[in-house]
C-alpha cells in the first residue's frame, strides 16, 4: 500500500504544478486598470470646449456714418438668434444761398435721433438679421432765414410780387421730419456686433426706412414790402391780407408736395467691437 501511495503522490505532482503555472482568465468586460486609466485620460484630451455663450454675456459698441450724421450703436447678446440694439445719429449742416420762387434762404440741417431695435438672426451662424425697432427721440428739422434782394421779384401762390428796394422782403422758415416723435422703424442687413464665435470686430451694415409721418413745414414773413413792377403800390407783407392769403396757400402746396415722404431712409455702415461682460 505504502508503495501505491507513494506512486500516486509523485504522479499528481507534476500536474499540480503545471495547473498553478496557467494564468487567471478575465471576464469579458473586464479591462486591465492601467488601460481604462489611460482611456480616460485621452477621452478628457479629445473632449471639445463648449461654445456656448450665455444670455446678456456680450457687449458690442460701433460707429459708423448714415444719411443721419455720425452713427452710434451699442448692442448685447439674449440669445443664440436675438440681439438688443440702441442706435444714435448726430449731425448739423448749414446750406446757404438756395433759391426757390425767388426766395434766397440760407438755412441749417440739424439732425438727432436716437431708437432701439431687435436684431433677429433666422440663422444663427449667418449674419443676416431683420430688425424691428422704434425711434424713441425725434429731434430732425431744417431752419432758414428767408431774404429776397430789393427790387427782385418772387411769387406766392403763381401771384409776382417784387421786394421793395427800400425795404426789402425778411422771414424765417422751418421743415420738420418729425411729425411722429415715436415712429416705428423696420431694416434689414448682415453682420452680427455681438458675435457668437468669441469674435471681437464685425463691420454690419443694414437698410431700412423710420415712418415718421409727413413732414411739417412753416414759412412767415417778417419784414419788408412787396411792391408792382414798377415798384409802386407797396404793401407791409406782415400784415397785408392778400399776401399772407397768398403766402399760406403757398405752405399749403409745400405740405402736398411733401406729403409722400412719411419716411426717411436708414442706411447704416460702420464697425464693432464686442467683448465678453460675464
Amino acid at each position: 500500500m505504502r508503495t501505491i501511495a507513494l506512486c500516486l503522490t509523485l504522479a499528481l505532482m507534476p500536474a499540480s504544478a503545471a495547473l498553478f503555472a496557467q494564468p487567471t482568465p478575465l471576464a469579458a468586460n473586464e479591462q486591465p486598470m492601467l488601460s481604462t486609466s489611460a482611456a480616460g485620460v485621452t477621452s478628457l484630451a479629445t473632449k471639445p470646449t463648449s461654445s456656448t455663450i450665455g444670455p446678456f454675456s456680450r457687449l458690442a459698441l460701433g460707429g459708423g456714418i448714415s444719411p443721419l450724421g455720425i452713427n452710434l450703436q451699442a448692442a448685447v447678446n439674449v440669445n443664440r438668434h436675438i440681439n438688443l440694439r440702441g442706435v444714435g445719429n448726430i449731425f448739423n449742416y448749414s446750406v446757404n444761398n438756395f433759391s426757390t420762387n425767388g426766395l434766397n434762404i440760407n438755412g441749417k440741417l440739424n439732425f438727432a435721433t436716437a431708437g432701439a431695435s431687435v436684431d433677429f438672426y433666422p440663422f444663427a451662424n449667418h449674419g443676416f438679421r431683420i430688425s424691428p425697432g422704434a425711434l424713441l427721440y425725434n429731434q430732425n428739422a431744417v431752419s432758414a432765414n428767408v431774404a429776397v434782394a430789393g427790387g427782385t421779384s418772387f411769387s406766392l401762390n403763381n401771384v409776382t410780387y417784387y421786394a421793395s428796394s427800400t425795404n426789402p422782403i425778411t422771414g424765417v422758415g422751418n421743415l420738420g421730419l418729425n411729425t411722429n416723435k415715436n415712429a416705428f422703424t423696420v431694416t434689414t442687413g448682415w453682420g452680427n456686433m455681438a458675435s457668437r464665435r468669441h469674435g471681437h470686430l464685425s463691420f454690419p451694415f443694414e437698410i431700412g426706412a423710420a415712418f415718421v409721418g409727413s413732414p411739417s413745414i412753416n414759412m412767415a414773413l417778417t419784414g419788408g414790402q412787396a411792391c408792382d413792377a414798377n415798384g409802386q403800390n407797396c404793401v407791409n407783407v406782415t400784415t397785408d391780407p392778400s399776401v399772407q392769403a397768398n403766402l399760406q396757400a403757398q405752405i399749403a402746396k409745400y405740405k402736398s408736395d411733401l406729403d409722400p415722404f412719411k419716411y426717411y431712409p436708414i442706411i447704416n455702415f460702420g464697425m464693432a467691437y464686442s467683448f465678453r461682460i460675464r
